[in-house]
């Protein structure tokens, strides 16, 4: 039986999110309540296309549901931290109706000294168990924000993360490769070599690809780009989208590169370049969830996504606070395809 990983505007069946609690992440507890508020706008704003499920915390369901509202749906279960994309289970289909969960081994995103990951690392069997399908289990130290595919065989990498020392000591590109498709149904891996700058902080996850690429249909990937010489992701975004011009897919075609440019803020209010980015954005039914950041550029890129997904509505959330956490939008959800 082959698996493959579906494209993310294939039709989900729901959205799994997980509660922010208190944890290194958030240092206060007006940063705690900062995050809870962002979180909840997001599950709100996808319940307006499809089902949400939000795993809980033991003891906090009930701070949850006032923010969430009667719609998103609760599970307790024991977190640590709250990234699904990067927790919680690559679902992948048979296409036959089969669905199955892989398993990625997580060590709190490279064995970072502030990380914990003690529960996070079970998140994927349970959503699993809770979903009622099988496990397909990976010795590959990986997230959910490292992968992109485009449905058709390709697949985005990094080699800061699938390659780094905190991951994936000694292993060789071909290894990973050959474990990435194995799991995924891939046969084309194209790798980028570095994540965006701000990714190297303290709460980084030292290069995820979701903020710094992403696939909008076979054929066509979605890159970062920093429109300011001032920011060091200006080298970057332009390092990106010149490799990505090079390449083919894993039919064949020479992939069209749209650059969305970047919010025009640069530092956060500590002085700390930020990584805003349009990249981190979700689809679901019918929608898109990209965040915002009060900001000139929000509707210059809600533009490009509406041109890009005509069929589906724009929902522009406030991402401020999920970034300051370490993150995006995309990388606060997991999808669960319809099998």
């Amino acid at each position: 039986m082959t698996f493959r990983m579906p494209p993310e505007w294939a039709p989900h069946e729901r959205t799994w999110m997980a509660w922010p609690g208190p944890n290194p992440t958030f240092t206060d507890g007006a940063e705690l309540a900062g995050a809870r508020a962002a979180w909840a706008a997001v599950a709100r704003a996808v319940r307006r296309y499809e089902p949400v499920t939000m795993v809980v915390g033991p003891g906090q369901a009930e701070g949850a549901r006032e923010l969430l509202g009667a719609d998103v749906e609760m599970v307790e279960r024991e977190l640590d931290d709250a990234w699904m994309r990067d927790i919680g289970p690559t679902f992948v289909t048979d296409g036959e109706g089969g669905l199955a969960a892989v398993d990625w081994v997580f060590n709190g995103w490279g064995a970072q000294d502030w990380a914990r990951w003690e529960h996070d690392s079970k998140i994927a069997r349970h959503v699993a168990d809770l979903v009622d399908v099988p496990v397909l289990p990976s010795t590959l130290v990986n997230e959910g924000g490292a992968i992109h595919v485009d449905g058709e065989g390709t697949v985005l990498l990094t080699d800061t993360v699938q390659l780094g020392a905190g991951r994936n000591p000694g292993w060789t590109r071909e290894q990973v490769e050959a474990e990435i498709h194995a799991r995924l149904g891939t046969g084309k891996a194209i790798w980028l070599p570095h994540g965006l700058s701000a990714d190297y902080g303290r709460y980084g996850t030292r290069g995820h690809v979701d903020i710094v690429a992403a696939f909008a249909r076979p054929g066509v990937v979605l890159v970062h780009s920093q429109q300011d010489p001032a920011h060091p992701d200006y080298e970057r975004s332009r390092t990106y989208a010149e490799i990505l011009r090079g390449h083919t897919d894993a039919r064949g075609r020479t992939l069209e590169v749209v650059e969305v440019p970047a919010p025009t803020v640069l530092k956060d209010e500590h002085g700390e370049w930020v990584d805003y980015s349009y990249i981190n954005h979700y689809l679901c039914n019918g929608g898109v969830v990209l965040g915002s950041f009060d900001d000139p550029h929000d509707e210059i890129a809600a533009g490009v996504f509406r041109r890009l997904f005509p069929e589906r509505r724009v929902t522009l959330v406030d991402a401020r606070a999920v970034f300051a956490a370490g993150g995006g939008v995309h990388c606060i959800t997991q999808q669960q395809p319809k099998a």
